[in-house]
């Protein structure tokens, strides 16, 4: 266990003081030493920042937003919930940020928030951002990716130890996050990284994705060669809203048409308007997706239909 920056620190402190957690998170470095193929020399130190759009701060339903970015240690944050209403189900939270830096409350601690209240252990998947200088512009880099699937092993190896199903590990994420969500659910054959311990050979195979408002599904007219359809995918959700001036709902409707081909248990949620960015704030008119997806995760047995004792 890591000792925790101040700024982070903070930020679990005033996520506790809201729930009902009666200790601090279990911060979890991914890697037991540097990422696996990254070069991040020229990466400042990791800091907290209030977003600011056209020198204002951004406000998300009457609210600002606090991102991270300069990541270079890649992390999981484990929220667990209250014991009375645990499922034994755990969802990584891969917040959005168009790989250059994190919304860690609006896609962060908020969403950690809302599992922890329907009975799964929400687990902030903090990855390398922002991107390296060898990474192509506007194509998904490769770190991100290779984090997500060593955090699936490593929570799936620590099963047992923090009281979670092993085949009910699964994935939600916001924009940027949403398409690492869509990328790790559908590249999982094997690791995209040279393995480096027992934890490598445990399966990086989400067991569902959820995926919001998410980018980089579509090139020109076709799917990105960044998310594939094997058969063996495992379930998957979408959330849109048709005026994302952000990113178009197409990317998400043309990855559901592609998994829809492929005969894989696939959902889609597009509504007429809710922006971009809308996380789980209450706000917004998409809100409602929250309570669609749980009962999603509850129809294909995620949830359970009695919490654990």
């Amino acid at each position: 266990m890591r000792t925790l920056p101040l700024a982070i620190l903070g930020f679990i402190l005033g996520f506790s003081a809201r729930t009902n957690a009666a200790e601090l998170p279990l911060v979890v470095d991914i890697w037991p030493g540097k990422p696996a193929g990254d070069d991040a020399d020229k990466i400042g130190e990791e800091k907290f920042f209030e977003l600011m759009v056209k020198g204002k701060p951004h406000f998300v339903d009457g609210k600002p937003t606090k991102w991270l970015t300069n990541v270079t240690k890649p992390t999981l944050t484990i929220y667990r919930p209250a014991k009375e209403k645990d499922t034994g189900t755990a969802v990584l939270i891969a917040p959005g940020g168009g790989y250059h830096n994190l919304g860690w409350d609006v896609e962060g601690t908020e969403i950690a928030e809302w599992l922890n209240r329907i009975g799964i252990t929400g687990i902030i998947l903090k990855y390398r951002c922002p991107r390296r200088p060898g990474d192509e512009k506007g194509v998904p880099p490769a770190g991100p990716l290779k984090d997500a699937q060593r955090a699936i092993s490593l929570v799936r190896s620590k099963a047992k130890e923090w009281g979670i199903d092993p085949k009910r590990i699964g994935m939600v994420g916001f924009s940027a996050g949403g398409h690492l969500v869509g990328s790790t659910c559908t590249n999982f054959e094997k690791h995209s990284y040279a393995p480096i311990d027992d934890v490598d050979k445990i399966s990086c195979r989400p067991d569902f994705g959820i995926m919001c408002y998410s980018g980089y599904f579509k090139v020109n007219d076709g799917l990105s060669p960044t998310v594939k359809t094997p058969a063996d995918a495992p379930p998957l959700f979408f959330v849109h809203a048709s005026d994302d001036a952000i990113s178009d709902a197409e990317h998400s409707v043309t990855f559901y048409l592609a998994l829809k081909r492929a005969k894989i248990d696939t959902e889609l949620h597009i509504y007429a308007s809710g922006g971009h960015g809308f996380g789980v704030r209450p706000g917004s008119p998409c809100f409602g997706w929250t309570a669609t997806c749980t009962d999603w995760m509850k129809q294909r047995g995620f949830l359970g239909t009695t919490p654990k004792k």
